[in-house]
């Protein structure tokens, strides 16, 4: 029986093993990882990761050839192929800090599978990582490998959070790099043979080490690049009177181009965007190529002057002021139906509303209040290192209450601010919520789920990101 072991049970390894599992009855799946917290909520009813159809999944394999432990070494040890799937973060201290990924956790990784390993592996970089890392982690395996062989893959997650399992159920492309030598060919048909029992020859694809690092990088570069596109242009319809949406529907007919990533927001969020463009730009200043560098940089910078002038546009509406006022936020998640706020643009939007004394009343259906105030409370790139490791969270923050409701978060606010595209904020009786708030209502839309028409009617004042603006807003410029 082929045994495969995945360290690191998050958002990639536990639904990338648990499809894994269920694709392949035939091969034995254990998901490894040190939190003790984490391995107990994968083994419980409550799953620690909330993503549509992963419950149905890990309960049909669980205990018969999927497994959770703590035993990392074990585990390890017995797998015929082992995926590395622990947390690549951005530095916060040293050389390349801001920018470089820190590879404290993947060189840790590695050093215990050369230890505890007494048959050869094929060990699969399933993190994104720099290019050039598995150079890197295949110089520490092969220095303390005791005879034994090592071959390392690059096989990057292309899967979206929020429709991860059938992203993973039917994947557009699947990437598997390796080496161009007769052994490491032989580990891509082995990973490629436990792909091949659910995807289609045709859609796996490969490649040499390198391009399947760089594959990653480049195509999240891409999407993020795309929504930045966008929200620039979001910027200049409000300025002269054009619609956003009816400029992306136009845009998005041109079959060069197509529809998708095409919706103006608040910005960007998630673990990965922000993450994997500033390491393509510290890659490129490596390589000498600051003009490449600069190019990208430019994607992030349009990024966070969308969150800015999102919150300026607030402050200057509602009287140039929002101190001591109730300001409800809809929506803490990245984007709907999934329960992750790394690197979420409503952090940036809630500091700079508490920057300005605001009340905030935030209600998010997938998203609790210890989080909530954890993410408020961190500097920018420490959520994304373990727990344990993270600061400890100040006292929560008292402007902020976290309730469970829409309405609850929106009475006797001044503003309304969505945040997250949830389906149920398409379809709150907004009559109500309107009767229950101070006057002038405000409703801030920074994903354009509402009808402005509809909720002017009632008598809100709405601000709709790349919209025709209100008369209110336009005797009222946003600060830039």
């Amino acid at each position: 029986m082929v045994k495969i072991c995945c360290i690191g049970a998050g958002y990639v390894g536990g639904p990338t093993m648990a499809v894994i599992a269920l694709k392949c009855p035939e091969i034995e799946v254990a998901v490894v990882d040190i939190s003790v917290s984490r391995i107990t909520a994968w083994n419980s009813d409550a799953l620690p990761i909330y993503e549509p159809g992963l419950d149905e999944v890990v309960k049909k394999c669980r205990g018969k050839n999927l497994f959770f432990s703590t035993d990392v070494e074990k585990h390890v040890s017995e797998a015929d192929i082992v995926f590395v799937s622990v947390n690549t973060p951005t530095k916060t201290q040293g050389l390349g800090a801001g920018k470089a990924a820190d590879l404290t956790y993947w060189e840790s990784a590695a050093r215990m599978i050369a230890d505890v390993s007494k048959s050869n592996k094929i060990v699969v970089e399933k993190s994104t990582v720099p290019v050039k890392t598995a150079e890197a982690i295949e110089k520490i395996l092969t220095h303390n490998s005791k005879g034994i062989d090592f071959q390392i893959l690059s096989n990057p997650e292309f899967l979206a959070e929020g429709t991860a399992i059938q992203d993973l159920f039917n994947p557009d492309r699947v990437l598997i790099g390796g080496r161009e030598t007769p052994e490491g060919q032989k580990a891509i048909a082995a990973l490629r043979d436990v792909y091949a029992h659910w995807v289609p020859v045709d859609r796996i694809i490969c490649s040499n080490l390198w391009s399947a690092e760089l594959s990653k990088l480049a195509a999240n570069a891409f999407l993020a690049q795309r929504i930045s596109s966008v929200n620039a242009m979001s910027a200049l319809c409000e300025a002269t009177g054009a619609d956003v949406s009816q400029v992306a529907h136009a845009v998005g007919k041109d079959t060069r181009i197509g529809p998708k990533f095409l919706n103006a927001s608040v910005g960007f969020g998630g673990s990965c965007f922000q993450k994997d463009i500033l390491n393509l730009v510290y890659i490129c200043e490596c390589n000498g190529l600051p003009e490449v560098a600069n190019y990208w940089k430019q994607v992030i910078k349009i990024n966070d002057y969308q969150k800015t002038r999102f919150v300026n546009r607030i402050v200057s509406s509602m009287f140039n002021t929002v101190s001591g006022k109730k300001i409800a936020i809809l929506g803490f998640a990245f984007k709907k139906d999934t329960g992750d706020t790394r690197e979420t643009p409503a952090i940036d939007v809630c500091k700079g509303l508490l920057g300005d004394k605001a009340l905030l009343s935030i209600y998010d259906p997938q998203v609790n209040e210890e989080q909530i105030q954890r993410d408020l409370a961190m500097k920018k790139f420490d959520w994304d290192h373990p727990v344990h490791l993270q600061p400890m969270s100040p006292t929560s923050i008292k402007q902020v209450n976290v309730v469970w409701d829409a309405y609850a978060a929106t009475k006797d606010a001044h503003g309304v601010c969505i945040l997250t595209e949830w389906d149920e904020f398409k379809t709150l009786d907004y009559q109500r919520i309107y009767d229950n708030m101070r006057k002038p209502a405000f409703i801030f839309d920074g994903r354009n789920v509402v009808d402005e028409a509809k909720l002017r009617a009632i008598g809100f004042i709405v601000y709709s990101i790349g919209k025709p603006l209100d008369q209110w807003l336009k005797d009222m410029p946003a600060v830039a």
